[in-house]
């Protein structure tokens, strides 16, 4: 692909909004802004801007599975991000909201995932399904690439697709004094997952050698700290 991806936004995993929003404030010192409700998938979100000059237009999501809420999406099809996975909301319960994944932004999300699918590898990304709310900026509306299974793919280290329309989440937000600095990530075929990025136009997270695992390095009003996502 010519275009280059970008990273769009972090994925914080929370069994729920609240645990979350609690997470947020304690760890990154910080309340996140407000969110959005998912239909689709049964899930809902808080937002936080952490744009900087390495990741321009770039937020943290935090979400949950909303319990009062049945997805409308087919039946046997999962929600996204593996939320639905028995060993990942274990972690979460155990050991509290944490780094799962991240979303790369796209100019084409349709060739993006055709362009995984044509690698060695023959990635399947998933469908490209089309989404919206209303915000405080406009009408925010997306593409976004989801396996019926939803699986994040290479442990969580393989970005999920968004292509945005014409309003950005980041258009609504309020400043934050939390930015990202840095995102790395360690697997055990780094070749491998570096390829997969290279195919759809990403330069980061540099992947070495190592244990499943994604780094993001954060500037709070807490000092600088890591979030990883422990793959277990």
């Amino acid at each position: 692909m010519e275009a280059r991806a970008e990273v769009d936004h972090l994925v914080v995993a929370a069994r729920s909004l609240d645990e979350g929003v609690q997470w947020c404030e304690h760890t990154l010192g910080v309340a996140p802004g407000p969110g959005g409700a998912h239909p689709l998938m049964g899930t809902h979100n808080r937002l936080l801007a952490i744009g900087s000059e390495t990741f321009p237009r770039s937020y943290l999501e935090i979400i949950a599975i909303d319990p009062a809420v049945r997805p409308t999406r087919a039946a046997g099809q999962h929600r996204w991000f593996d939320l639905d996975d028995g060993t990942l909301q274990g972690t979460l319960s155990q050991h509290g909201p944490q780094l799962i994944h991240f979303v790369a932004r796209v100019a084409n999300a349709h060739a993006a995932v055709h362009a995984l699918a044509e690698v060695p590898m023959a990635i399947d990304r998933g469908e490209v399904i089309e989404a919206s709310r209303e915000t405080a900026a406009g009408r925010l509306e997306w593409q976004i690439s989801v396996r019926a299974d939803g699986q994040r793919l290479l442990y969580g280290l393989l970005p999920t697709l968004i292509q945005w329309g014409a309003v950005h989440p980041c258009d609504a937000m309020a400043p934050s004094p939390v930015t990202l600095e840095a995102l790395d990530a360690s697997h055990p075929r780094p070749q491998a997952v570096q390829a997969a990025l290279q195919v759809i136009g990403l330069a980061v997270p540099r992947v070495e050698r190592g244990g499943p695992n994604l780094v993001a390095t954060l500037q709070t009003p807490k000092g600088r700290l890591r979030l990883e996502s422990k793959w277990t």
